[in-house]
């Protein structure tokens, strides 16, 4: 039997995961800052961290799909 979608914490575990994701930037931008690398090895934290914003931007527009089908409910 299939289990019915629990979307009650989907805004919750969205946020957390923004926040998770913020995070993780930061440290990847103080390690860049803190640490000798190569300029390959910073280009990949680079790309990481675009990566990493654009998941951002999916994490929010899934907060408001949320958000909305909550305040239709």
């Amino acid at each position: 039997m299939v289990k019915p979608d629990d979307r009650s914490n989907n805004v919750e575990r969205l946020q957390q995961m923004v926040e998770n994701t913020q995070q993780n930037i930061q440290e990847a931008n103080e390690s860049v800052q803190n640490t000798d690398m190569t300029s390959q090895q910073k280009e990949q934290i680079k790309n990481k961290n675009e990566r990493r914003e654009e998941s951002i931007q999916s994490f929010q527009s899934e907060i408001e799909d949320e958000q909305s089908y909550r305040n239709n409910q």
